[in-house]
């Protein structure tokens, strides 16, 4: 490997090992493919992030900016501003592909066909982001007909693997009846306090039940605070 140029050195590591493997300074590297005079691209890679103080920076800049840097001219700048913009293009995309969460009608819309024929009991996670956009539908618990044991732990757990800000809670009765046990309150109380425990809000725990649903936030259980 020492005995490739540096500027290619990135390269065949990506090749090897994925881009995840690399720095961000070696990937934009990569992109500049080469550097200036007594600067490999790696070098020149390092000063234009911290010209503009990491990847947020850059994304931000506008063309005119790209234009001042040292080895930019017209098409480098050019390219590299329409690779910040597909991946800005790529990320409301996934945005919009994701259903927002704004209150407990449309997180059952969102359960409904999760618990369709289930025939025994499930307790289901919706982590969303810092817009109540849905990011990952998960159970974290199944059980029998009438019960299934749920643990904090695997639900912070969940929250934390999927980078999750609010959750709502959620969990099914296969008899069809949507009212909440004292059982599901003190589940509530305790999945409330672990998550407040990473400053995840909990905004609600819906009991969904065939074509019905309860919601604690709706009804204003205080077991969710």
């Amino acid at each position: 490997m020492s005995a490739w140029p540096e500027e290619l050195r990135p390269r065949e590591r990506l090749l090897a090992r994925g881009p995840a493997a690399l720095t961000d300074a070696e990937l934009l590297a990569i992109f500049l493919r080469v550097g200036v005079r007594g600067c490999s691209a790696v070098d020149l890679a390092r000063e234009v992030l911290h010209r503009f103080g990491g990847l947020r920076g850059l994304y931000a800049a506008p063309v005119s900016e790209l234009l001042a840097l040292r080895g930019f001219g017209p098409a480098k700048a050019a390219q590299l501003a329409a690779a910040l913009e597909l991946g800005r293009r790529y990320q409301q995309a996934v945005r919009a592909a994701r259903p927002v969460v704004s209150d407990a009608e449309a997180a059952y819309a969102l359960l409904a066909p999760h618990y369709a024929g289930r025939r025994t009991e499930a307790v289901t996670l919706l982590l969303l982001d810092a817009g109540n956009a849905l990011l990952e539908l998960v159970d974290v618990a199944e059980g029998t007909v009438d019960g299934a044991a749920c643990y904090p732990r695997e639900v912070v757990r969940a929250v934390v693997r999927a980078d999750a800000t609010a959750v709502v809670l959620a969990h099914n009765h296969p008899s069809g009846r949507a009212r909440p046990s004292e059982a599901d309150r003190h589940l509530t109380r305790r999945i409330a306090a672990a998550l407040r425990a990473i400053d995840v809000r909990l905004l609600d725990h819906l009991v969904c039940g065939e074509g019905r649903y309860y919601s604690f936030a709706d009804h204003g259980e205080a077991s969710l605070r």
